[in-house]
Parts: C-alpha cells; sequence; structure tokens
C-alpha cells in the first residue's frame, strides 16, 4: 500500500524525484491536495524475472528509475465552489503492472475471431520530405508493447520494442502513444525524455493528445491554458493550429467597464414651443389672405 511520508528526508529525496513539481503546484492558485505517493525501490531480481519472462532487456534510465522506485504517482485537485477536483495525475505503472498489450490468445477463443494483429496493413506510399516519421509498432509478433500509463482511459503510453525476432531477446526500445481509435503516436526515444515531458505538462488530462494531429479536447485545452500556459502556447501551433478557436477570448479590462449614457435630449421650454406654433398659424394665414385678394 502507497505511504506518504513527512519526513525531511523524504522530502528531500521527493523534491529532486519529481523535479521540484511538487513545490510549484502547491503555489499555483487553486491547486489544492498535491499527493505523491512513496514507494519502495524494486528489487533487481524482480527486474531480471520481468526481462526473463518477456525477452526484453530494459533501457537502463528505466531500470534505474525502478531501483529508485517501484513506479511513480502524483495527483493533485484544484479548488472549485468549496470542492476538491481531481485534475492532474502523473503515472508510471511498476514492474508487476508493467504488463503486455498483446495477451496470447485463449485456448477458448474462436479460431476467426479477430484480434489487434487484424488492424495491421504496411503502407507502400512513401511520404515526401526528407525527414522521415518513425515507423508505427505493429500488433503482431514483429512488437513487443507494454504499457506504461493508462491515461484515465484516454489511451495508453506504452514501452515499445520494434523489429522483434520470435525468439531473440528485444534491446531498443521507444515511448509510444496509443490513442483510443488505436492509432499510434511517438512521443519519445527515451523514459528520461518522457518523464520529464510528463512532469512539463503536470499530468493534466489529455496532455498525450497534444502530439496528435487533432490535439486535446476543448476541455482539456481550457485547462492546460490556466495553468500550463508557455507550453501550451508553444504546442499549440503543431498539435492544433485552429484550436485557438475553442478558448474564450476575454479581455479583463472591458468586460466589466460601465457602459457610458447617450445624453438624454433637453426639452425645450413650453413658452418658446407656444410662440413657434402661433408663429406658424399667423404664416398660414397670411398665405391664405394672399391667395383670396
Amino acid at each position: 500500500m502507497d505511504e506518504i511520508k513527512d519526513t525531511p528526508a523524504f522530502k528531500g529525496v521527493a523534491e529532486r524525484l519529481t523535479l521540484g513539481i511538487t513545490r510549484i503546484l502547491e503555489n499555483m492558485p487553486g491547486v489544492v491536495d498535491v499527493r505523491f505517493a512513496e514507494r519502495e525501490p524494486a528489487e533487481k531480481r524482480s527486474l531480471l524475472s520481468w526481462e526473463q519472462r518477456n525477452t526484453c532487456i530494459l533501457p537502463e534510465d528505466l531500470r534505474d528509475f525502478f531501483l529508485t522506485t517501484d513506479g511513480f504517482t502524483l495527483t493533485w485537485s484544484v479548488k472549485l465552489d468549496n470542492e476538491c477536483v481531481p485534475l492532474g495525475c502523473m503515472t508510471v505503472n511498476s514492474v508487476a503492472r508493467l504488463c503486455s498489450l498483446l495477451q496470447p490468445a485463449s485456448l477458448f477463443s474462436l479460431p476467426n475471431a479477430p484480434s489487434l494483429a487484424d488492424l495491421d496493413w504496411d503502407e507502400s506510399g512513401t511520404q515526401s520530405g526528407s525527414e522521415q516519421p518513425p515507423a508505427a509498432p505493429h500488433f503482431d509478433s514483429r512488437s513487443r508493447i507494454f504499457e506504461l500509463d493508462s491515461c484515465g482511459g484516454n489511451g495508453k503510453v506504452c514501452l515499445v520494442y520494434k523489429n522483434c525476432t520470435p525468439g531473440v531477446v528485444a534491446q531498443r526500445s521507444e515511448i509510444w502513444f496509443l490513442d483510443r481509435s488505436l492509432c499510434w503516436h511517438f512521443l519519445t526515444a527515451t523514459f528520461t525524455s518522457y518523464y520529464r515531458l510528463m512532469i512539463t505538462h503536470l499530468g493534466l488530462p489529455e496532455w498525450q493528445y497534444a502530439f496528435t494531429p487533432y490535439g486535446p479536447s476543448p476541455q482539456a485545452k481550457q485547462w492546460a491554458s490556466l495553468y500550463q500556459p508557455l507550453t501550451f502556447s508553444c504546442e499549440l501551433g503543431q498539435a492544433d493550429p485552429a484550436g485557438d478557436s475553442y478558448l474564450n477570448k476575454l479581455d479583463p479590462t472591458n468586460a466589466f467597464k460601465g457602459k457610458t449614457k447617450a445624453p438624454a435630449p433637453k426639452k425645450k421650454p413650453q413658452a418658446q414651443c407656444i410662440l413657434k406654433s402661433t408663429a406658424k398659424s399667423q404664416g398660414r394665414m397670411g398665405r391664405h389672405g394672399g391667395a383670396k385678394r
């Protein structure tokens, strides 16, 4: 069970492990209940057992991370109308939960039952340009995929080994994001880069979708513009150039400015109106009298 400690030694370790993000979150307006769950370091034999069971070598930076803490969980909430609403969540699964995304077929499944491998196809067309995007992982034996973060049901961040051969130990890995439509999006080449990316985005909802062509949802963009304005404005043009249309453009200097009322028209004096009306009537009588003559 995760345990939270308040000892000075643990606070120092937690601050170094979280790159000081806990102190930054606590000083943000409206942020409450910042929780970092302490976990014991993973044992070396559990790491070796995982590598032998999955025929993969853990990257060195991820191995060092597990030897420091067996997984990572940091959550924080915001206060809205005197109620704490969970918002940010940063998670890295433990070694025991670093499970394969491609489970073997069950003995009781139908022979022609569809599987994730049916989604694979070879794209014959080549994209123009000097820089080619990384090749996407496959759902068959060519790739070995392990879940690092379930992203709250909005997708999965995965540790991916590509170009695998059955029976051969895989060594080179990358970090990819699998969205809810089962499309792959490249995040980083190393776990260290991904960890810094996760900390930079404060674990905000759907932050991984900033690296997709369509970007996060409008609600997630509002949270990002509030708690992560600098990073959000830089990534907006890359992920979704037209995404700023979802944001409410509010100018606080003009929002509560009082409207200037037009001055009321001045009423003419009653005596002046009477004189003008008598003059008009006399002029009409004079014109009629001249016509009779």
